[in-house]
């Protein structure tokens, strides 16, 4: 992503429960609610008795009055730093009028998910039948524009497929959002104001330059745009106008999206020629913790110690990679390259950029995997991993911020702990593993 999603609801403020009447006898009061369509005085919040005049309906205060008010402020102080970006002051009145801010995206942006979902089931909503074929169907329809960007950015046009199937599954579902509207709620009431703000004024420099309109700059709750999902910051750097028409537009030039995207990971430093990497098969009884996974070896060397790709075709010749083991050692295994770490550029995420990957190799026509998934094994929660983390820390194992995402910084230390214990160092984070972390002093 670089991206995050989501499609929560809008709120809207609540409608005035009725009209204040003032009316002198009962025939007038029956007179009057006739005259109202369809609003019965319960309906209307009218209290009244027959004999007596009826009582002015009190209206209440607008729930999010006051926030409204703080959000309008907080608008009115963007205004000198759009204007130093070249924003001009017609595009920011048009952008910002009326608008209020969507309370249910600091929900969205707060909430946690409660269990870590295992890297099995990510994979298999990731990767599906159905995914794997409109990414050939798309191969074949946009084949010209992938190769004229594969020449251009030296990128695996497979790749550039996967990620725009990830990312929106081939432009289905890009997002129902207005990012301006998203990212000035974010940046007005989020954790990450700062990145928020940031990221709005660079939407309204895109809106100034022409690349989209207002009301077409659609995306994700967070802001994330178009067919592969830029952050506007993103947009900046990597987006290009692939289709000569003057505008950058990653929202319904496809040939735009895809240049941008290649363009995207040759930034990053996409190796050309090299692949993202290969499913492995380990040798019996191979000792994972006298081979540091994650170092880097040439992968004649790593034949060498008898790991042989699971398509049963040879190591290359040249190039390096390192050991993956997403799954620890009960789970398929895999070398990867420099090139899968700039997949993960886009999100930073081992799932995501193991996702991408499979998705790559089966639309390119590859088997599934060899290797079976443990999916006996429990996943940890949120909590789980948190505590973890927490326990690796104090036993002197930095583990970096303790955030409930087993990275590589935490499998790092997961192995050394595993090493210290004599145990299995396969960075494999499980329930099991968490007991033992617990109890050790």
């Amino acid at each position: 992503m670089p991206t995050m999603r989501g499609r929560p609801q809008f709120f809207e403020t609540e409608p005035p429960l009725g009209r204040r009447i003032s009316i002198a006898n009962r025939g007038q009061i029956m007179r009057a609610l006739i005259l109202v369509a369809g609003c019965t005085a319960l309906a209307c919040g009218l209290g009244f008795n027959a004999t007596a005049r009826a009582a002015p309906a009190k209206r209440p205060a607008p729930v999010q009055a006051k926030s409204d008010a703080a959000f309008t402020s907080f608008i009115a102080a963007l205004w000198p730093e759009a204007q130093a970006r070249g924003v001009s002051r017609d595009l920011f009145d048009q952008v910002f009028q009326n608008m209020t801010p969507d309370a249910s995206l600091l929900k969205q942006h707060t909430s946690q998910a409660e269990f870590i979902k295992p890297i099995w089931s990510y994979l298999s909503g990731a990767v599906t039948p159905a995914r794997v074929a409109t990414g050939q169907e798309m191969q074949r329809r946009y084949g010209q524009v992938l190769a004229d960007a594969e020449r251009r950015y030296g990128v695996d046009p497979y790749v550039v497929l996967a990620i725009w199937g990830m990312e929106t599954s081939y432009g289905q579902f890009t997002g129902g959002k207005n990012v301006v509207r998203s990212l000035a709620t974010l940046a007005y009431g989020s954790s990450r104001r700062d990145f928020f703000r940031n990221e709005l004024l660079i939407a309204l420099t895109i809106l100034q330059q022409g690349h989209i309109s207002y009301s077409a700059m659609n995306g994700s709750w967070a802001g994330a745009m178009g067919q592969t999902q830029f952050m506007p910051s993103s947009f900046t750097k990597h987006a290009v106008d692939y289709d000569g028409d003057g505008h950058k537009n990653i929202w319904t030039s496809i040939p735009d999206a895809i240049a941008s995207t290649a363009n995207y990971l040759a930034d990053y430093g996409w190796q050309r020629g090299m692949t993202w990497g290969y499913e492995v098969i380990l040798p019996a009884g191979f000792d994972v913790g006298a081979h540091e996974p994650q170092t880097s070896r040439s992968f004649s060397q790593w034949a060498s110690l008898g790991i042989r790709r699971a398509d049963g075709q040879g190591m290359p010749t040249g190039g390096e990679g390192s050991l993956f083991l997403p799954a620890g050692l009960r789970g398929p295994a895999f070398l990867i390259t420099p090139n899968f770490k700039v997949i993960k550029s886009y999100n930073n995420s081992q799932a995501y950029a193991l996702g991408v990957a499979v998705l790559s190799d089966r639309i390119a026509g590859a088997p599934s995997l060899a290797g079976k998934w443990p999916t006996g094994d429990k996943p940890l929660s949120t909590a789980q991993a948190m505590e973890i983390q927490r326990h690796l820390n104090r036993l002197g194992f930095d583990v970096g911020k303790i955030d409930g995402k087993i990275g590589e910084q935490v499998q790092t230390a997961i192995r050394a702990f595993q090493k210290r214990r004599g145990l299995t160092a396969d960075g494999y984070a499980t329930a099991s593993l968490l007991e033992q972390v617990r109890a050790a002093r």
